[in-house]
């Protein structure tokens, strides 16, 4: 009679190994192209561009002049007039002079442009907890910390829009 062959003893699962860090870089722009993925969804659900949505983020807190619109979304002042133009006959924005000036034409939500800035905030809001839904507590705050700290410094080399450009005239 055969014995059957001595087997090893099971050792126990090894532990997954955590996929190799990316690097700066490339996390990143991955992660820029997730985020634009997911706001072109929520822009598609209402009939949205990324540079309307973009328009309409700058716009909730803030009543900017052209000038500073096509700054901050790197377009010429023709283009924004443009964009401007179509969100105005949606009923999302309005344009107006300033007093002591009026050729300056700045531009400022309705209240259907707050409505679906609220909208879009929220599914967005939903759309990115569900891409950190991964992460813990203490992530998640050293992520939004360490994103803002980068965003400022940016917004800091002139790479966004301030309050002193804001209130520029066209």
């Amino acid at each position: 009679m055969k014995r059957p062959p001595a087997t090893k003893p099971r050792s126990p699962p090894k532990p997954e190994v955590a996929e190799e860090d990316l690097g700066v870089v490339d996390a990143l722009v991955q992660l820029s192209f997730k985020v634009q993925e997911l706001l072109g969804e929520v822009a598609g659900k209402h009939d949205l561009s990324l540079v309307q949505v973009r328009l309409l983020g700058i716009l909730r807190d803030r009543k900017p002049g052209m000038f500073a619109l096509a700054t901050f979304l790197g377009l010429d002042k023709s283009s924004v007039t443009g964009l401007v133009t179509r969100a105005e006959r949606r009923g999302f924005v309005r344009r107006f002079g300033r007093e002591n000036d009026r050729r300056a034409v700045h531009v400022a939500l309705t209240a259907a442009g707050q409505k679906l800035v609220g909208l879009v905030e929220k599914q967005m809001g939903r759309e990115l907890a569900k891409l950190v839904a991964g992460l813990d507590e203490v992530e998640t705050k050293q992520l939004a910390s360490l994103a803002s700290r980068v965003v400022k410094d940016a917004m800091s080399d002139g790479g966004g829009i301030d309050e002193a450009s804001a209130r520029r005239t066209s």
